[in-house]
C-alpha cells in the first residue's frame, strides 16, 4: 500500500533527477548537465524506513519562452496537484533565480507541504548559501543537499514521511473494493451509475470530466462492495502531451486500492495503444482483473463478431490470459448484472490457498509427465513446492537449480496450477529457489 506521494520540481538543471535517482537508489531518470532533459513525468517506487511512496520527477519550469514550456508545466501542474508532499529543488550554487521566485509563488498557492532543497551543497564551506533561499518566502526551512553525494537526503526523506496523510482506520474491512480503470470516455462513470442504479457520478462525453476517485460503498444481493470510480485526464489548453501521462497516476492510485480491477475498452473506438500501458500497470500490481467490453449496444454484430472480438483481446492482451471478458452496455444496462459474479469469483480465486500436499501433488505430476528440458546437459527438478502468499497467489518451488528454471518451463508449471485450481482472473506469481 502507498503511504505518501512525492512530486519533484523546480527549473532546469538543479538536479532534479539525479535527487530522483537517489530516492528510488536506481538510474532511471536521465541525468545531464543540459536544462530541459527531463520532459515527461517519470513515475516510480521508493521505500524509506516502514513508508512506501510515489515519486514524480517532473521537467523544469523556466519564465524564458523555452521549446516544450506549455508542455513541461502543465506536466508539472498535474503532478503537484497529485502529491501529498513537494520537494522544490534549488541550485545552492546559482543562489535565487527569477525562475526559483516564479516556482516558489506557485507552490504557495497549491496549499501543499513543501520541502525547499538547497542541492549541489557538496561540503560544509558550502552550507551558508542555504540562507539566501529563505527570501522565498516558503513556509519551510531550506535544508542543504547533495544528490549527487546522498547527503542529508535521509533528514529529507525523514521529514516527508512525517507529512505523509495519517492512516485512517479501514472503513470497508471486509468488504470488496473494484474499480474501473481505462482511457477517458470509455464509460467507466456510466457502469458505475449503472452499477449503483442512480446518477452518483457526472457523466460526459468530454474527456476528463471525473477528477477525482470517488469510493461509494453498496449492496448488492445483501453483500457489501466498494465501487472506486477513477479520474479521467484534462487537457488543459492546447497540450498535445499523450493521454496515457496524464492518467498514469491517478489509475494507479485506484489499482494500489482495490481488490479487483475492471479494466474497461470503448466498444466504438476499439483497443488503443493507451489501453495496452493501463491494463498493464493492473497486471503487475497483482490484482484480479476482468476485462469489461464496454458499449456493446453500439457495434454492428453477427453471430461471430463477439467470437472475433475475444480472438482480438486475447491477441493484444497475450499477458492477460487469465482474465475473463464480458461484453455490456452501460447505456443500456446489458449484462450490468453479470458483473457482480464475476467480480466475487475472481476475487475469492485471488484469496485462494492451497494445500501444501495437494499443490505438491499437483507440482510433481506435471513433471512427471512433461519433465523440463535439458541446458548444457543439465536439467531442472523441482523437489517441493509453497504456496507463501495471496492476492495475488505466490508459489515458490525449490529446485536443484534456479539458473535452470527456463520461462517457458514456469509458464508450463502456471498454467497446470490454473487447469487444477482455477484462478480465473488472478495473476499467480512464481519465484524459484535454489535448494541448498
Amino acid at each position: 500500500m502507498i503511504d505518501g506521494v512525492i512530486a519533484i520540481v523546480g527549473r532546469p538543471n538543479v538536479g532534479k533527477s539525479t535527487i530522483f535517482n537517489r530516492i528510488i537508489q536506481q538510474r532511471l531518470s536521465i541525468v545531464e548537465d543540459t536544462p530541459g532533459v527531463t520532459r515527461d513525468r517519470i513515475y516510480a517506487k521508493g521505500t524509506w524506513l516502514t513508508k512506501e511512496f510515489r515519486v514524480i520527477d517532473t521537467g523544469g519550469i523556466q519564465l524564458i519562452d523555452q521549446p516544450f514550456q506549455v508542455e513541461i508545466k502543465a506536466q508539472v501542474e498535474i503532478a503537484i496537484e497529485e502529491a501529498d508532499v513537494i520537494f522544490f529543488i534549488v541550485n545552492g550554487k546559482d543562489g535565487v533565480t527569477p525562475d526559483d521566485e516564479y516556482i516558489a509563488r506557485m507552490l504557495k498557492s497549491s496549499n501543499k507541504e513543501v520541502i525547499l532543497l538547497v542541492n549541489k551543497v557538496d561540503d560544509g564551506q558550502m552550507i551558508d548559501s542555504i540562507y539566501e533561499f529563505y527570501s522565498l518566502g516558503l513556509d519551510t526551512d531550506p535544508i542543504g543537499v547533495s544528490g549527487i553525494h546522498g547527503i542529508g537526503m535521509g533528514d529529507v526523506l525523514d521529514i516527508a514521511i512525517g507529512l505523509f496523510p495519517t492512516e485512517k482506520g479501514n472503513d470497508y474491512e471486509g468488504m470488496c473494493k473494484f474499480a474501473f480503470i481505462g482511457r477517458p470516455n470509455v464509460g467507466k462513470s456510466s457502469l458505475v451509475n449503472a452499477i449503483l442504479n442512480e446518477e452518483r457520478v457526472i457523466v460526459s462525453e468530454i474527456e476528463g470530466t471525473t477528477r477525482d476517485a470517488v469510493d461509494t460503498p453498496f449492496k448488492h444481493d445483501d453483500k457489501e462492495y466498494v465501487v472506486v470510480d477513477t479520474a479521467g485526464i484534462r487537457k488543459r489548453g492546447k497540450v498535445y502531451e499523450s493521454i496515457e501521462k496524464y492518467s498514469v497516476l491517478r489509475a494507479m492510485s485506484a489499482i494500489e486500492k482495490c481488490d479487483v480491477v475492471l479494466f474497461v475498452i470503448d466498444g466504438e473506438l476499439g483497443i488503443r495503444d493507451q489501453d495496452k500501458h493501463v491494463a498493464g500497470y493492473a497486471h503487475e500490481a497483482g490484482k484480479p482483473i476482468i476485462i469489461v467490453y464496454n458499449k456493446w449496444d453500439t457495434v454492428t454484430k453477427d453471430d461471430k463478431t463477439m467470437y472475433t472480438i475475444t480472438e482480438t483481446i486475447r491477441n493484444e492482451f497475450t499477458y492477460l490470459a487469465y482474465a475473463p471478458i464480458i461484453f455490456v452496455s452501460a447505456k443500456t444496462k446489458q449484462r450490468v448484472a453479470n458483473l457482480f459474479g464475476l467480480i466475487d469469483e475472481v476475487y475469492s480465486f485471488s484469496k485462494l490457498r492451497i494445500a501444501t500436499n495437494v499443490l505438491n501433488e499437483v507440482v510433481l505430476d506435471a513433471q512427471m509427465i512433461t519433465p523440463a528440458p535439458t541446458h548444457n546437459g543439465k536439467r531442472c527438478k523441482i523437489y517441493y513446492a509453497s504456496q507463501v502468499a495471496v492476492a495475488p497467489p505466490t508459489f515458490i518451488l525449490f529446485v536443484n537449480d534456479s539458473e535452470l528454471m527456463h520461462f517457458s518451463y514456469q509458464r508450463f508449471i502456471e498454467n497446470r496450477l490454473r487447469e487444477a485450481f482455477g484462478f480465473k482472473g488472478s495473476p499467480i506469481h512464481i519465484i524459484c529457489r535454489t535448494k541448498d
